[in-house]
């Protein structure tokens, strides 16, 4: 039969118990677990007191790095002639935007600034030359009326001074009322000719004249919005990305990632000769005065996950110092650190196997 232990012997059971447990756990954490050999090993500084720098490679560019193709259109993509790593000629097409209600418009306004345009030309031509025949024998006809009435007329009034019951006072008051109003009409049919000659009134060809050139500038306006509906390249080089297929649904703010979930992917990627690329590097503020002046300024990279060294050849900095951001586009930053942009070239070649958008470690000699 066993004994219960008394209250102060649980005590110090207990007491035991968890200074052995303590022991053991000191024990097994103090052992230390051999570390792990690194992926690669990291890059040497090839220089006695060379300044290290993040890297970037871009596709070789006079001014800014890879050209991010965005349309400035809405639509549906109904062609994609393009594929990635194709060279393309500047003026290429790269892709093709749903453009049938833009074109419909576009041959609209045309139509009727050609319409405007022959009306103004109808105008700027006149006097017709067959409205002035029928002018002229409108006149010749009104004037024949005039003079035959005005003869009828002279002879009534003739016969009447010779013996006023010869003829009646009624006839000859219609005789002589003929003879006016044929005159009149000669008078009009003057007046008529007159205006013909003369032409289309001044007001109404400037008046056609403004809405054709309206019609005009609203036509090229459509035919310009018309061509943004095709991208082309900017430049002779090489397709670096497709991000659309035919029947994706496109906004000037990009493509739909179905894997990032972002709306503001560009449609083309576009980079010059894959023959020569350039690196982006971001010196910290702190170590700009370390640097040498632009003209004796030296660099190495390192393609990282490999011991491949490619000598820089220096190209320009970017003479702006501005807020950093990680290359991997992270924004936000705890600290305000600035840095310095420097852009380097080298010549590319199938055995390095590196490609824009690949971090690269450079070091920069003093």
């Amino acid at each position: 039969m066993a004994i219960p232990l008394s209250g102060t012997k649980l005590l110090f059971v207990a007491a035991a118990v968890g200074l052995v447990a303590g022991i053991t756990g000191a024990f097994i954490s103090s052992q230390k677990e051999p570390a792990q050999a690194p992926v690669f090993d990291p890059a040497p500084n090839p220089y006695p007191d060379g300044i290290y720098a993040n890297g970037i490679i871009e596709s070789d560019q006079a001014h800014a790095s890879n050209v991010n193709v965005y349309p400035e259109v809405n639509g549906t993509v109904t062609e994609v002639p393009v594929h990635a790593g194709q060279m393309v000629k500047r003026g290429d097409s790269l892709v093709q935007i749903d453009d049938r209600v833009q074109r419909a418009t576009t041959e609209q306004l045309e139509a009727q600034a050609k319409a405007a345009k022959a009306l103004l030309e109808e105008l700027q031509a006149q006097p017709r030359p067959e409205t002035l025949v029928v002018a002229q024998a409108q006149l010749v006809a009104a004037e024949a009326s005039a003079k035959q009435a005005k003869d009828t007329y002279d002879k009534q009034q003739h016969a009447y001074d010779l013996d006023p019951h010869a003829v009646s006072r009624d006839t000859l008051d219609t005789a002589r009322n003929t003879w006016l109003v044929a005159d009149a009409n000669r008078v009009t049919a003057q007046r008529q000719l007159e205006l013909t000659r003369a032409g289309a009134w001044q007001y109404d060809i400037r008046n056609q004249e403004a809405l054709y050139q309206s019609l005009l500038k609203a036509s090229q306006s459509a035919r310009i919005l018309l061509s943004k509906y095709t991208l082309h390249a900017p430049a002779d080089g090489t397709i670096m990305a497709v991000n659309v297929n035919t029947g994706i649904y496109v906004s000037s703010q990009g493509v739909y990632n179905t894997y990032t979930q972002a709306t503001n992917d560009p449609l083309v990627v576009f980079g010059s000769s894959p023959q020569t690329l350039s690196v982006r590097c971001y010196v910290d503020e702190i170590l700009i005065p370390r640097m040498n002046a632009p003209g004796a300024i030296k660099a190495q990279m390192f393609v990282r996950g490999t011991k491949t060294s490619v000598p820089l050849e220096f190209v320009r900095l970017e003479p702006y110092v501005s807020p950093k951001i990680s290359l991997s586009d992270e924004r936000q930053e705890r600290v305000d650190v600035r840095v310095l942009p420097v852009i380097f070239r080298f010549k590319a070649s199938d055995s390095q196997q590196v490609y824009p958008g690949q971090l690269v470690d450079v070091y920069i000699g003093r």
